[in-house]
Order: C-alpha cells, then sequence, then structure tokens
C-alpha cells in the first residue's frame, strides 16, 4: 500500500466509527467529540430547492434537503486523532493530521450515510497525479473492511470533463450486524487543490441513485452528475 492510501485507510475507519455506523448504523453523536483544528463546513444552501457543499478543494456537491446534514467540524478533529494514534510512520502521521471528513449527509433508520473525504496537498506537502487515482480509491475503500464484511465489488474509471474519476460498487453487511445489508460506493477524483473521494454507504436503490445522480462541478469544469449511468456498464470485480 503506498503513500497516497495511508490517510484513507486510517481517516476513514475513525470516521465510521465515530459516526456509529460501525455499531448497527447507530444516531451520530458529534457533541461528544473534542474541539481541534478547523475544517472547511457545508455552505449555506443555494437558491432554489437543492443545497449546495463547496469545499476549498475547487468543488461542489448538490443534495436532497431531506438529508439530514451533520456537523462536521468536531468530527474531523476527533477522527485525526484516532488516526494519529493508530500511525506507524511520520508520514501516516502527517496524513492523519492533514485529511478532512468534509460532507456528512445521513437518512433514514438504520441510516444511509453520504459523506467527503479530503486531502489538501498545501496541508500534506506533496501532490498526487492521476496514475494515483485508481491506489487511491483502492485505500480508501479498504478502510471500510474493518467496519464491512465485502461480499462483492466492481470498479471502473471513467471521464468527466477535464477530469479522471475511479469509482467502485460494494455489495456488503455490516460486521455489527450482519443482517444489515449495505451498498458502499466510493468515487475519487484528483483536483489541483488535493484528492478526494465521495462515500455512500447506502441502503436502498433512492439512496445509490441520489449520490450518482446529484450534480457536482469538478473546479472549472460544466456541472455533471457524480457518476454516469452507465460508468459499472463494463467493471469487471
Amino acid at each position: 500500500m503506498f503513500k497516497s492510501t495511508l490517510m484513507a485507510v486510517l481517516l476513514l475507519s475513525c470516521a465510521l466509527s465515530v459516526t456509529g455506523l460501525s455499531v448497527s448504523a447507530q444516531e451520530p453523536n458529534p457533541g461528544t467529540a473534542k474541539a481541534g483544528a478547523a475544517n472547511p463546513a457545508p455552505a449555506e444552501p443555494a437558491g432554489g430547492d437543492s443545497p449546495v457543499y463547496k469545499s476549498d478543494l475547487g468543488f461542489t456537491y448538490g443534495y436532497s434537503p431531506d438529508w439530514e446534514l451533520i456537523d462536521t467540524k468536531p468530527l474531523t478533529p476527533m477522527a485525526q486523532q484516532k488516526a494519529a494514534e493508530g500511525a506507524t510512520s511520520e508520514e501516516e502521521k502527517k496524513g492523519a493530521a492533514c485529511a478532512q471528513i468534509g460532507l456528512m449527509l445521513k437518512h433514514g433508520s438504520p441510516a444511509s450515510i453520504i459523506m467527503t473525504v479530503s486531502l489538501p496537498y498545501d496541508c500534506y506537502g506533496s501532490s498526487f497525479s492521476d496514475s494515483d487515482l485508481p491506489g487511491f480509491g483502492t485505500g480508501v475503500s479498504s478502510g471500510l473492511k474493518q467496519n464491512f464484511t465485502i461480499v462483492s465489488s466492481k470498479n471502473a474509471t471513467y471521464k468527466s470533463g477535464t477530469h479522471n474519476l475511479w469509482v467502485e460498487r460494494s455489495a456488503a453487511t455490516a460486521k455489527a450486524d450482519p443482517t444489515q445489508t449495505y451498498t458502499i460506493e466510493t468515487v475519487c477524483s484528483m483536483l489541483k487543490k488535493g484528492a478526494t473521494c465521495w462515500i455512500g454507504m447506502v441502503k436502498d436503490d433512492a439512496s445509490l441513485k441520489l449520490l450518482e445522480q446529484s450534480k457536482v462541478t469538478l473546479e472549472a469544469d460544466a456541472p455533471t452528475a457524480l457518476v454516469p449511468a452507465d460508468a459499472l456498464a463494463g467493471a469487471k470485480p
């Protein structure tokens, strides 16, 4: 596992534990988290019916107002602290300190979760290229294995405007409660200011469709659906 995946595995597994999803999809309790370093917060809802999350890394993502917006400001420092405690090298500690949980949405009970995890290059001190994309995406998705048993999965790469994206969709069961089944989808891209991934841990087809069809803008590209309908059509396990 090379350096671009280390942060992803550490922070994502910690984020899942913090939200309580690893324990039968319980309600997140961000109010109990310790205060820490600042983290970019979701913007106020834009005009119209759909709010829009705006990241300092240069992307936006629209989402349904029917989903609950979770305050990630207290979550990120707590996840970073847990990740740092599990790090085995200075490089891993640096990655854990720089990684950010951005947007986090919750819907239903047991909950479906949509979230973003990013690594800003100005904090990390080095950047990644598109050749790192499959490894980075695989690293992010592998962090889920601490909390889920993966039954099957398939992945693919696709082009959106001027950007390359990597997507993996998995069928999984929660380790804390094997009767709880999920579809897990991870979508990653390399931007000029950082690497970022959208992660959905969803209970139904409607939630998966929301993750994929919500509009995203990547830097100067025109708005488009995050995942095209045929992105995984020819994917292999």
